[in-house]
């Protein structure tokens, strides 16, 4: 018995490879598609608008389906196909013009392959649970208080694929406009840039291999039409993470949400081909310029280390003014790292947005001297937006609304998003061509909760010959 299925067998496949050579003409051929065939669902569909709908904000406890005998239908607007998005799926409500969306937790690093960008997709709520991760409503399994992702062996039991595959459209916004509303949505920037100050190195940034990169690389972005900031996040672990910032401007597609500590709205691409930025010009604002020439003179015509101010009242009788100009009371104040003293602002932990404020030096006479250079100091921590400038005027009112300023070119740090810093870079500038009594100017433009960023100023000096 044995040895007549064996021949038979062997019959079977000798068949089979005839069959195969007398239909195959080339060696050009496709592999056959692979059909997706379509899901009914017996219970009621919901929208992900309804599922959110249960989540209390105020006592943020977990929510759990039971017995609803609902699944909420979305379309899958994220890939893990790059790495930068990692064992969760974002679903918005609609193709085009979505008004809702959410995230979706599950334990399988390769979602893509399964879930792909636009396919429509039910989840049948009964057993899952609705918390609040990482600024996001997100859909899991209840584990110790926590919601996590969905386990392996009940991925099926959960998510049901159909063999719709929607073309989504992203949504244009304006960075002004972004709101809660709009979190989990795939959305459209047009003509932004990266930040000029990504590009003072002698190489320019990445999209996340700094050092200061600890687990995400997050690069700000400005719009050349109103200069609202907004903020693109790359996970270390990002295929692309290595790429070098386009130095151009053009548009950008991606999910908004939240960064992992909830202070400030970020972007996260799928893949680096999200990114629309072929020879776009830069719409960098018009700075001041003198000429060339940083090197320091020998003469010291102005300094101040901040090394004996150690408080507001002394740094105002040295002659500097230290304003808040959007009605609070927060302002540059004295402080002190590692021993070493210096003024300092944040706009952390206050309740003023937005913080506009003003640290004047006093006046400084160019008179008797020329080949004049600028000098100063900057450290940048827990950097979540470039909100610093840095100005001169021979023209100064006494009040900095009221007077004409110069924009200087200076080199603005970019910190770490989620620790201090410890180190400062110096900016040098050729500021010969100002004459008669000179003032210099850091304003700060932050505002709670998502331009925070703190900086530290040293070493303020003005040299010349």
């Amino acid at each position: 018995m044995k040895k007549t299925l064996f021949n038979f067998s062997n019959l079977l496949f000798v068949v089979a490879v005839l069959s195969l050579n007398s239909c195959v003409k080339t060696d050009d051929y496709e592999l056959p598609e692979i059909e997706v065939s379509e899901i009914v669902f017996g219970g009621n569909i919901t929208t992900i608008a309804a599922v959110k709908g249960h989540f209390d904000f105020e006592s943020e406890d977990i929510y759990t389906f039971q017995n609803t005998g609902v699944a909420m239908e979305g379309y899958v607007v994220s890939s893990d196909e790059g790495g930068n998005f990692y064992k969760k799926l974002v679903l918005q409500d609609r193709p085009s013009n979505p008004t809702s969306g959410i995230q979706v937790l599950v334990d399988d690093g390769s979602l893509f392959n399964t879930y792909d960008f636009g396919r429509k997709i039910y989840v049948k709520l009964d057993g899952l649970s609705l918390g609040y991760n990482n600024g996001s409503l997100v859909l899991g399994i209840q584990n110790r208080g926590n919601v996590v992702a969905i386990p392996k062996p009940l991925i099926d039991n959960h998510l049901l694929k159909t063999s719709e595959t929607a073309a989504i459209e992203p949504l244009s916004l304006d960075i002004r406009d972004f709101n809660e509303g709009f979190k989990n949505l795939y959305i459209k920037l047009e003509h932004v840039q990266f930040n000029l100050n990504l590009f003072r190195e002698a190489s320019p940034l990445t999209f996340a291999a700094e050092t200061t990169d600890e687990f995400d690389g997050v690069r700000q972005l400005e719009s050349c039409e109103t200069g609202a900031t907004a903020m693109l996040s790359t996970s270390t672990y990002a295929d692309f993470r290595s790429l070098l910032l386009p130095p151009s401007s053009g548009s950008l597609s991606g999910v908004l949400t939240r960064d992992f500590y909830d202070d400030f709205f970020i972007i996260v691409l799928n893949t680096p081909e999200d990114l629309s930025f072929k020879d776009g010009a830069r719409c960098d604002p018009e700075f001041f310029k003198c000429g060339e020439n940083s090197n320091p003179g020998v003469e010291i015509l102005f300094q101040e280390s901040f090394e004996t101010i150690t408080t507001l009242r002394m740094l105002e009788t040295r002659g500097w003014t230290n304003l808040n100009v959007s009605g609070g009371s927060v302002v540059f104040k004295p402080g002190t790292l590692a021993g070493n003293r210096h003024v300092r602002i944040s706009a952390y932990n206050t309740l003023e947005a937005p913080l506009e404020a003003w640290l004047v030096t006093p006046g400084i006479s160019l008179d008797k001297s020329q080949e004049e250079v600028l000098s100063f100091d900057l450290r940048s921590s827990f950097d979540n937006a470039t909100i610093l400038r840095v100005y001169i005027t021979n023209e100064y009112s006494g009040n900095p609304l009221t007077t004409n300023w110069n924009l200087l070119d200076a080199q603005i740090p970019l910190g770490p998003s989620n620790q201090a810093a410890t180190n400062f870079k110096r900016s040098l500038i050729d500021i010969s061509c100002m004459e008669g009594t000179i003032n210099v100017a850091f304003r700060y433009m932050g505002g709670i909760p998502d331009k925070t960023t703190t900086y530290d100023i040293d070493n303020v000096r003005v040299t010349g010959n």
